[in-house]
Parts: C-alpha cells; sequence; structure tokens
C-alpha cells in the first residue's frame, strides 16, 4: 500500500490494523520485562517485513521509512570510544577524588557525584555515564557504610537531567535532532540554559530531602580521605590519547552544522582516531564491548515505526492533536512536553520520541503543506514544539525505573550488588522530581518562545 500526499487520508485495511497490532504487543511485552526488549524488537520488525508493511528496501533504505542510521552510527562510534577509555580508569579517578573533594561527608559527596553525573551524561551520553560510576558509586557507600540507594537513584535522575541538556547527551536527544535536523549548537542554545537551572533546584531538593538522613562515623570519613585516586589510572599514556580523541568528537559535535557533517560522522570519525591510536591487536574485544543489544533495539524499533508511518496511523494521531488544540501551537506544545512526561514515565522514552518524531513532522506538513526540508522542519512555529518534546521525554523519563534507560542499568546494577530498588521507592523520589523539573520546563518554553519570543 502506498501512502498518498500529505493531507490525503489513508485507507484504514488490515494491512493498518496489523502493523497497530504488531507495535501496540511489542509495546506491551516490552512495558511487562517478560521479554528483554531487543528480543522484542526485532521479532517485531522481523513481523512488519515478513507481512510486506515495508519491504527490505524501504525499511533499509529510505528515510521516510527505514531507520535511521544517523543515530545508529552516532550511538556505535560513542560506544567505541567509551569502551577505549574505560580501562584507563579515568571515571573511576573522577569519582574517588569526587568523593575526596567532598570530604567524606556524604551529603556533599550525593551532590558532587549528582554534578559530575549530569556533566558527563551532556558530554558523553547518560547510560554510559551510570554504568561507569554506579559500581564506584557502590564501594563509596560501603566504604561509609551508608545506603546505596539514595547515590543511585540521584545520580539516575541527574543523568537524565544533565542527559537533557545535548544533542548526543539522551537517545531521545539523538534522534530529534536526526529527524527535525537540529545541531549539537541548536540543543545547547536552547536546552542547556534550563537544564542549568533545573539542576541547580535538584541540587537544593536532594540537600533539603538528605540533608540529615545521611550521617557517617568520622573514622569512616578518614578512609575515604586515605583513598589514592592516582592507583585508579592504569593507562595515563591511553588516557591522554583518549582525552585528546574526546576533545577533537566534542568540537567536531559543535561545528558539525558548519562543516556540514552528520553527527555520526564525527563519532565514527573519533571512534576510527582512537582506534587507531590505541595500536590495539584486539579489535573485536573493543567491539564486542559495544552494546549491541542497544543497537539493534533501536533497527528494530525504527522498522516497527516505519510500519506505522506507511500504514498512515501517525497520520492519524497527528490529525488528532491538532483537532484536539485547534492548531494553537502553543498548546500543542504544552500538550506534547506533558503528555510526553507521564508517557515517558510508562514507557521508555525511546520507542514514545520514536513514535512522536514521525507525528509533529505529519502535522507540520499538515498546517504548512507548501513547505519541505528545513524550511518545514525548522518553522519558527514548530520549533518549540521540538523542545517541548525532548524536555517532556527525557525529564518525563524519571518518573519511573523503565522510563529511561539510564534507570533499567542503575536499578540492574544496584539488585546485582544486594541493594534492590523496588518500582515503589524509584517512584517516591522520581515522579516530585518529574513535575517539578518538567513544570520548571514549562514555564520556560512560555516565556522564551511565547512571551518573549526568543
Amino acid at each position: 500500500m502506498e501512502p498518498t500526499a500529505a493531507g490525503a487520508a489513508f485507507p484504514i485495511d488490515s494491512t493498518f490494523w496489523i502493523a497497530i497490532g504488531i507495535f501496540s504487543f511489542a509495546l506491551i511485552i516490552i512495558m511487562s520485562e517478560k521479554i528483554h526488549k531487543t528480543v522484542v524488537a526485532i521479532f517485531g520488525a522481523s513481523l512488519v517485513l515478513v507481512l510486506k508493511i515495508l519491504d527490505q528496501h524501504e525499511a533499509f533504505h529510505l528515510e521516510e521509512f527505514g531507520v535511521d542510521w544517523n543515530v545508529i552510527f552516532l550511538l556505535v562510534g560513542m560506544m567505541i570510544i567509551i569502551s577505549l577509555i574505560r580501562p584507563t580508569g579515568m571515571f573511576e579517578y573522577i569519582a574517588i577524588r569526587s568523593a575526596k573533594l567532598g570530604r567524606g561527608e556524604p551529603l556533599r559527596i550525593m551532590i558532587i557525584f549528582a554534578v559530575i553525573t549530569a556533566i558527563l551524561s551532556a558530554l558523553l551520553d547518560n547510560v554510559t555515564t551510570v554504568l561507569l560510576l554506579a559500581p564506584v558509586t557502590l564501594l563509596i557507600a560501603e566504604a561509609l557504610q551508608v545506603d546505596a540507594v539514595p547515590f543511585l537513584i540521584v545520580e539516575a535522575l541527574a543523568s537524565n537531567i544533565g542527559g537533557t541538556a545535548t544533542l548526543i547527551g539522551d537517545p531521545p536527544n539523538i534522534m530529534i535532532a536526526s529527524k527535525a535536523k537540529l545541531s549539537f549548537v541548536d540543543f545547547v542554545i536552547h536546552l542547556t540554559p534550563i537544564i542549568f537551572v533545573i539542576m541547580v533546584v535538584f541540587l537544593l531538593i536532594v540537600k533539603i530531602v538528605f540533608g540529615k538522613k545521611l550521617q557517617t562515623k568520622d573514622e569512616l570519613k578518614k578512609r575515604i580521605m586515605g583513598m589514592r585516586e592516582e592507583e585508579a589510572i592504569k593507562d595515563p599514556v591511553m588516557l591522554k590519547k583518549s582525552l585528546f580523541v574526546l576533545a577533537v568528537v566534542l568540537v567536531g559535535f559543535v561545528f558539525h552544522g558548519v562543516f556540514h557533517y552528520e553527527p555520526a560522522t564525527v563519532a565514527l570519525f573519533g571512534a576510527g582516531l582512537l582506534l587507531l591510536l590505541s595500536k590495539t591487536s584486539e579489535p573485536h574485544r573493543v567491539l564486542a564491548e559495544v552494546e549491541w543489544p542497544v543497537i539493534f533495539f533501536f533497527i528494530g524499533l525504527f522498522v516497527m515505526v516505519g510500519g506505522l508511518v506507511k500504514v498512515g496511523a501517525i497520520k492519524m494521531m497527528s490529525t488528532e492533536v491538532l483537532n484536539l488544540t485547534e492548531g494553537n501551537m502553543m498548546a500543542t506544545s504544552m500538550l506534547i512536553m506533558w503528555f510526553s512526561a507521564v508517557a515517558s514515565a510508562v514507557v521508555d522514552n525511546i520507542p514514545y520520541v520514536a513514535t512522536m518524531n514521525p507525528l509533529i513532522i505529519d502535522m507540520a506538513r499538515e498546517l504548512w503543506p507548501n513547505l519541505a526540508g528545513n524550511e518545514l522542519l525548522h518553522h519558527p512555529d514548530l520549533m518549540p514544539v521540538w523542545w517541548s518534546l525532548a524536555l517532556g521525554a527525557c525529564l518525563g523519563g524519571n518518573g519511573s525505573p523503565i522510563g529511561a534507560s539510564a534507570n533499567v542499568i542503575v536499578v540492574g546494577m544496584a539488585e546485582k550488588a544486594g541493594c534492590r530498588i523496588s518500582f515503589l521507592r524509584f517512584m517516591a523520589y522520581g515522579v516530585p522530581i518529574t513535575i517539578v523539573t518538567v513544570f520548571l520546563s514549562m514555564i520556560y518554553v512560555l516565556l522564551r518562545y511565547y512571551v518573549l519570543g526568543w
């Protein structure tokens, strides 16, 4: 079934319902966590191809329906870079140095770890950051003989807040940037200011909530101060090479729009350069550390969402949103922000954003049928909608343990270490933070784009 021109109706037939059924069923199983989400995504994508909702050419070669390879190779490139940096001991050094900077005081350490987590999440990505810092956090908490759970939850929340600030910080932002053709600088200009404010408020809340709860003995504080962070560095030469390449990649992200490179190109260049400088004779070991289940989850997800786009389900949803808000873009921005926050707390924000991206593009085509390309995607009235989606989806991910990939990783690592984080305990911290941060984002979007017109 071929789609008709923008604005025209799609026939609702058996293919329409099959595509919706596959995606909905996959989403339910993913939420239940009974089967690994990558297995579900790959099987769902294979059904879309076998049942010819999409053919193979559409799934792998057409930008409108298929896999977003810019997202895939950006993730692969960054994962290779991180897998080469990890053995140097850089992250352990940062964690121990931060703990000593807090002079062994649990609350100070928690706040410093939250700041470090937010910064690293913005510069690398939030999933990688919590993956590397969580084990050291457990070690510090054990040394201080305090409950590690509050530390881990605060780090998960901080990673999602910090990751919202940049294009590469959180997978939903990578997906939005690719579909909306937005640059690294665009995210810094539009999202970093409010994330800075949100982070300050978040740290104040952390201080109020945990100020009197986190206490430890003086001799345990001395144990932290006695740790030697320099011993954490395993390979100083490789560390210098890694920091050089990381600096090149970050500069590349800032200027990729100027030189007309996609972010994936920058990440792959950095990965290739660091592999070359590492002089590794075992590239298979480095590549084995790439999170391939995450990569194939994205591929499967893109194919399933492509099926929804082709049969017209996304267009139908976008029409309903416009009808609900009567074409008022301010109302649309607010609706998308709050709906995204709620939906991302219930469903992983990655599949949610994968569904919303084409919905917003279809909505724009209905509003401005004579525009195309960047003129359409960057229409001044549409830009606040993109930022509302990013803020709602990324910050809404803090609402539950399954709302964001970083949360899932933290909960899993805590359980392995014998520090079980229950669903309700996570939500007890996550839901209030989500409400506060999304409310601040709403004020920001209203003031900046609809009152001041920036």
